[in-house]
């Protein structure tokens, strides 16, 4: 007597929302790996990153895609673009909301970040009308947050008739989040499983330490420094000691962010590579040799190869 394999299923869920409203935090904590790039600056998403959750017999690819938002530059076009076709193309959408930011615009004490937050949110949801799609809507950091007050804000944004379920959540603390993730699981289509078990992320790994060191250098500049750096691994040599040879250029616009890159005598640079290096040794499993370089390249946003590199689309 053989007994029966168990049903899999397997699909993908979209994360969309505005930036800074917690994507890759929540797209980490669902996963239970880092996957996505998480700072406290917003945009640091630039294209789609499927994180591989598993719950039971269920395999959820996770879309971060970036933060929706009035795009000015053409980075901005192609992230944006990028963001709607992850949603478009998934089985289950989640629209992560920051209740903070809806709570302070609703309050009058709201800062000029939490009225783009809330405007953001606002284009999103005339979005998911226009598309007829439904989504899940998942209101974030809500600690500390009463509940009166939460299911105020569900009742509102449940109003406009884009959302079919919500939840409240916590990505930071995983608050709400296992529920949210036995939902997604639920909402997925039978078959085999896409990527192996023990697979946690879809992202090539030059690509993967390229965004690792991105996370760094905007964890240590972010007061200082615009979104005008990018982070290209040159070089990625396996070794026959079993460590990992890695090259990397760090494109600034001009000669004085370069200078704010590198530091007083090279110590911020060599800070953002000890912490990219630790990160990276414990992702890959593998002692890794980090080399950065910093160069001015004052148009690199116009530069069709950065956008093939990483997915993103030029012509937008």
């Amino acid at each position: 007597m053989t007994g029966t394999q168990p049903q899999t299923r397997a699909g993908f869920a979209a994360i969309i929302g505005a930036p800074n409203a917690g994507k890759s935090t929540l797209v980490n904590r669902l996963v239970g790996a880092k996957v996505s790039i998480v700072t406290q600056k917003v945009q640091t998403t630039r294209f789609p990153v499927r994180g591989v959750a598993i719950d039971g017999q269920v395999q959820v690819v996770l879309v971060d895609t970036p933060g929706i938002f009035k795009p000015r530059r053409r980075l901005d076009r192609a992230m944006v673009k990028a963001a709607w076709g992850g949603a478009q193309d998934a089985d289950a959408v989640v629209h992560l909301v920051d209740v903070q930011a809806q709570i302070a615009v609703a309050s009058g004490e709201s800062t000029p970040a939490d009225k783009r937050a809330v405007e953001d949110v606002d284009s999103i949801v005339e979005g998911l009308k226009g598309a007829s799609r439904k989504a899940i809507l998942a209101l974030n950091k809500i600690d500390g947050v009463k509940r009166d007050t939460l299911l105020g804000v569900a009742d509102q944004l449940f109003k406009t008739d884009a959302y079919d379920e919500v939840f409240m959540i916590s990505a930071i603390t995983g608050s709400g989040v296992d529920d949210l993730k036995h939902r997604l699981a639920a909402l997925m289509p039978d078959g085999p499983w896409l990527y192996p078990q023990d697979q946690t992320a879809d992202l090539p790994t030059r690509l993967l330490a390229a965004e690792i060191t991105r996370e760094k250098l905007y964890l240590r500049v972010h007061d200082e420094l615009p979104y005008a750096a990018a982070v290209e691994t040159t070089a990625f040599e396996e070794r026959k000691d079993g460590s990992a040879r890695i090259e990397q250029t760090i494109f600034v616009e001009r000669d004085g962010q370069r200078a704010i890159v590198l530091g007083k005598g090279g110590q911020t640079l060599k800070w953002i590579g000890q912490k990219a290096r630790e990160d990276l040794g414990e992702i890959l499993g593998r002692p890794v040799h980090l080399f950065l370089h910093v160069k001015v390249a004052e148009n690199w946003q116009d530069k069709r190869d950065f956008y093939r590199d990483t997915g993103l689309e030029f012509d937008v």
